[in-house]
This record gives structure tokens, sequence and C-alpha cells, in this order.
């Protein structure tokens, strides 16, 4: 009988810079023993505009990476009907999980 071994990962979180040669730097020490590690980067969030509207066509444009995703779904709510005052939303995951499952 084979043996197959399960890898368990641990997360930490550590804040860091990355300074202007594109190096990352962790400023505390993390209490691990060595050996390679698996590396994901949240970048800090960038303030943006509360109302895209009032940016130009040509700022948007030249904005790409801050403006556009949040310019895609800029409408997305505002013709949703309102939620149920009684929703669960624990109970919308067991409904959606039973009928996925056949439970």
């Amino acid at each position: 009988m084979q043996e197959h071994k399960l890898k368990a990962y641990k997360a930490y979180k550590v804040k860091g810079r990355i300074d202007a040669t594109g190096h990352l730097i962790i400023a505390e020490s993390i209490e691990l023993e060595p050996g390679d590690v698996e590396v994901i980067l949240l970048q800090a969030p960038v303030n943006l505009p509360v109302n895209l509207k009032e940016q130009s066509e040509s700022d948007l444009q030249g904005n790409v990476k801050k403006g556009s995703l949040i310019q895609a779904f800029q409408g997305l709510f505002e013709n949703a009907p309102p939620v149920p005052t009684d929703f669960d939303p624990d109970q919308a995951k067991w409904e959606y999980l039973k009928e996925k499952h056949n439970l």
C-alpha cells in the first residue's frame, strides 16, 4: 500500500515593503525553520476618487488599473432589489450546498 503525505500550510502575516530596486524587505523576524517558503503579496490599497464620474475620460484612460475595474462595477447595485430583513446568509449557503451535492 502506497503512503500519501498531505502538505499542511501555515500562514503568517507580516508587514514589509518593496524597495526602489524591487526587493521585498521584511523588517520583523519570523519564527520559522530554515527552508523554502511560498510568498503571497497583497499591496496596500490605493486611495481612489469616490466619484469616478467627476474624472475626465482621459484620466480614466491613463489610469486603467485604478479606474476601469471600479467603473465596470459602478452601477451593479444601483438597481438591485433590497435584501429582505429576514435573509439568513448561512441558510442560503446551506440551501445552495444541498442542491449542489444532492443532499
